[in-house]
Order: structure tokens, then sequence, then C-alpha cells
């Protein structure tokens, strides 16, 4: 049997054998079929109880188990998902694709990183005081059917996201062996040591994001000492216009506020006696801090690009990565040994977002959830690793593609679970009901919660600004479609809400 290690609980071998037949009930799976599942899975669950592999998967886990103390991984996980090369990633497009000086960059990426970072450092919060997943707690407002369709929208942006880092590490490496390697094994590379952390599941990646973050910060350290005399020799640039500033603000936006999406995975485990508001902080640093300072860093590395030849030349063979492997090159092979660390700091945002992507899959198809956590890791990295070498072909334009549109469903989705959690259920947390989770008729219908997620798009549409279309409104404020998701939203579910409760009672 496992026992807990430090403060982190995991499933016994027990409790995980008597998981299926739980999750066999409540998934319509007969009690034979359930036996079949658990015969075949025998050596597994000696694994798992001679190892550090997770079992539980989406169950609601109750209070005995929330016995975790170590409350500071909540910022640490957090920190070591943002110091490594995505923030900087993002940063770029700033200065090089809505040409904003390094000074206005850096102030946008500060304002809307303090405006959304706080979405998923709150929700968060509940994960300790509810025992549930974050797309767990969604059912208690999407009900236990329509909740697939954000779950959906949540698995795809989930895993573009894993496809931008695989990309980003891929490249990285490649640009190190000089072509030698070339992008797609430097993908495969990342993609399949990604898949060993998330198949584990929660006590390792927990270990795992609690120490990574130090090598990832002396890495980029020292690549920003070598180029970094370099910073300075800024493209000019035009006065900065509302338009390119909220364009780039919905780009800060579409980074951070996903986050929300997967925030209580990572909390489920931890003792519920430790105040909101210290676990709120630890999650807001976390967010804050690595991701302002590698996003403006990422600013000024893009305004430098057409100022610095071998930058310039670097970064059409192998775009970022060929970025950082030119800015290390003053240090020789020592230089190239740090930009290979640079790529292997993908991994701790990897892992988590794969981790989470693992929970997802359980919760589309409720049939689903007899299938052990860990398998979903082995399929999700089959899908990535391919996807993410189609993308590297043309790197930038597929990441400005993707994260167009992930701003406006995500703004949509957490504002109906802030407002569920604050109006509807003022807050209180045992009324998300351990029993009803996987129970749609003791679920909301839903219907209020994806109607008015759909019906706030007629304006976040005219509010939209994007290459291939802007919207009305956009044309006069810019991009606001990530703001008007999240206040129209909650605006139509108050009433839409109040009358779904009131005819089903639930």
């Amino acid at each position: 049997m496992q026992h807990p290690q430090d403060g982190v609980h995991e499933p016994t071998m027990v409790s995980a054998t008597t998981d299926v037949e739980k999750m066999a009930g409540s998934s319509g799976v007969s009690r034979a079929k359930a036996g079949k599942l658990r015969s075949a899975r025998a050596l597994m669950l000696r694994l798992i109880s001679a190892g550090p592999i997770e079992e539980r998967g989406v169950l609601p886990v109750p209070l005995e188990e929330r016995s975790s103390t170590r409350y500071s991984s909540y910022f640490s996980i957090w920190a070591c998902m943002n110091i490594n090369l995505l923030p900087i990633t993002f940063g770029m497009l700033g200065s090089s694709s809505y040409g904003l000086s390094l000074r206005d960059c850096a102030l946008v990426i500060l304002f809307f990183c303090l405006l959304t970072a706080a979405i998923p450092a709150y929700l968060g919060t509940l994960g300790p005081k509810t025992g549930l997943r974050q797309m767990i707690q969604a059912r208690y407002s999407f009900g236990r059917y329509l909740v697939s369709v954000p779950v959906i929208l949540n698995l795809a942006t989930l895993t573009g996201f894993c496809v931008i880092i695989c990309v980003v590490g891929g490249q990285c490496l490649s640009a190190v062996a000089g072509g030698s390697l070339t992008p797609a094994v430097g993908i495969v590379i990342v993609g399949i040591l990604s898949l060993l952390i998330s198949f584990c599941g929660y006590d390792v990646l927990h270990h795992y994001e609690r120490w990574a973050w130090l090598p990832a910060v002396v890495a980029i350290v020292i690549v920003t000492g070598c180029g970094g005399s370099h910073l300075h020799q800024q493209a000019p640039t035009e006065p900065a216009t509302a338009g390119a500033v909220l364009s780039f603000g919905m780009i800060i936006a579409s980074y951070m506020i996903p986050y929300a999406a997967l925030a209580s995975d990572f909390t489920t485990y931890l003792n519920p006696q430790f105040p909101s508001w210290r676990l709120f902080l630890y999650g807001f640093a976390g967010l804050i801090f690595p991701s302002v300072l590698l996003m403006a860093l990422g600013a000024a590395i893009g305004g430098a690009i057409s100022s610095v030849p071998a930058w310039g030349e670097a970064y059409e063979t192998n775009a970022v990565g060929g970025i950082l492997a030119s800015m290390a090159s003053p240090a020789g092979g020592f230089g190239k040994f740090v930009v290979v660390v640079l790529a292997f700091t993908m991994l701790g945002n990897i892992a988590a977002t794969m981790y989470s992507i693992t929970l997802n899959f359980q919760i589309l198809i409720p049939q689903l959830v007899v299938v052990p956590r860990y398998v979903y890791s082995i399929v999700v990295t089959a899908i990535v690793i391919p996807v993410s070498i189609k993308a590297a072909a043309d790197f930038f334009n597929s990441l400005e593609n993707f994260i167009s549109l992930i701003g406006y469903w995500s703004a949509a989705f957490v504002s109906i679970l802030i407002t569920e959690h604050v109006v509807f259920r003022k807050g209180l947390y045992h009324t998300y009901h351990h029993d009803h989770w996987n129970d749609a008729a003791r679920l909301p219908w839903g219907v209020a919660a994806l109607g008015a997620s759909a019906l706030s798009f007629a304006l976040v549409v005219p509010s939209m600004s994007q290459v291939w279309f802007t919207g009305p409104i956009a044309e006069h404020t810019g991009d606001i479609g990530f703001e008007m998701a999240f206040v129209v939203t909650a605006v139509l579910y108050l009433p839409f809400r109040m009358i779904e409760k009131r005819l089903s009672g639930r």
C-alpha cells in the first residue's frame, strides 16, 4: 500500500480497486464488465501499490484523503509552468506582430497579467474545499452532459498549448545540434519525456515541479547575460494605438485565463483547513512573477530581431529556439548545454498540462471514467507529437491562429464558474455534494450556463479583431472580445440560472 510522502496523499491499492466499482456503478458499466477490467488491470494495480502512479482520476477526493500540507506547491507548480520559454514566446508577439515598443509591451503585459492571473489563482482555491477537479466543478453549473462542450474546448486548448511547447522545445534542440537533429526529432524527445511525468500523476508531478524551476531560472539568466548586450537595439516603432494595445492584451489573456480550467486539478489533495486567501496569494505570485518578467524579456527579444543579423538568420531557421541558441553562442559549448537545459524546462508546463488532459478525457464521456487516468497520457502524447511536427513548419502563424480564439471561450467559461459559486452557491463549499457529481438527476440542467455562454458571442464576435476578421466594434476599440465574453456571460447567466433553478429545483 502507498503512504503519503511529504504531505501528499495518494490513493492506496485498495481504494483504487474500490474506485473501479464506484465508477462502474455511476457510469452505467455492468459489474461483470467491471470485474473483467479489474482482472486486466491487476498487474498495473500491483505497480501502483509499489510506486508513485496515481490511479484515482476524476473521482471526488474525500475529506480524509485531502491531507497534504505542502501548500507552497501551489506556488511552485505555477512557477515551474511559467519559468520556461513559453511566456518568452508569447511576449515576442507584442513587438514582432503588433509593432509595440518595449515600454508599451511591458505595460500591457503587467496590466493584463495582474488582471487575468487572479482568475486561475482564485478557482484553484476551490480544490481543497470541494475535493473536485476543475472540470468536475463545472458540472455543478453546466450539468453532467452539457459540460462536454467546454470540456471539448478545453481539450483543444490544452492540446494546443502542448503543441506550442513541444515545437519550441524541439526547435531549441535542433538549433543546438546545428541541423544534425531535426525539429521533428526534438519534438519527439520532449513529448516522450513529458509523458513519463504526466503518466505517474499528482505526486510525481508535484515533486518534479517543486524543483524543476531552479535550473530553468539559472539557464534563462545565463542566456540573457550572454545575449543581453543586444537587447537595447530595439527597432523603431510607431506610437501605440488602442487597437494594438488591446489586441496584445487579448494575447496575454489567452495565455493566462485558460489556466483557470485546470487550476483545481493541482490542489484537490491539499488540506482544506489552510486559509483560502493565503493559498490564492501563493497561486497569484506563482503566475505573476515569472510570466511578467519573461514576457517582457520576450518582447525585448522580438523588438531586437530585425536589428541583430545573427538573430534574424537564426529566427528564420529555428524560430524561438534559433534565437536563444544565437544569444547563447558567445559561451561556446557551455552555451549549447544551457540551451538544451532551456529546451527541457518546457517539461514543467507540458507535463502538468498533459496531466489535466488525462482528467478531461474521463469527464468528456462518462463511460470512459473506468479507463485508468494514466492511459490517456499515452493517447494525448500520440496526438500531440504528429500535430507538433506539422505546426512547426509555420510556427508563429500556427501560434497566432491558435491563441486568437482560446481567450474568448475560456473567459465565458470562468465567468459561469465564478458567478455560480459566488452568487448562487453563496461561496458555500458544502453545496458541491460529492454524491451529485456524476448524477444527471441531481445536477443542474446546464442550459442556463451553455445558453449564456453561447449568446454572449452575439457581442463577442463584433468585438473580435483577428487577421481573418475584424468586427465593427473592434474597428473602433481594438480587440475587446474576452472582456465582452466575461461580462456579458455573467449578466446573462444571472436571470437564466434563476429561471433554470426555479424550473428544475436544482
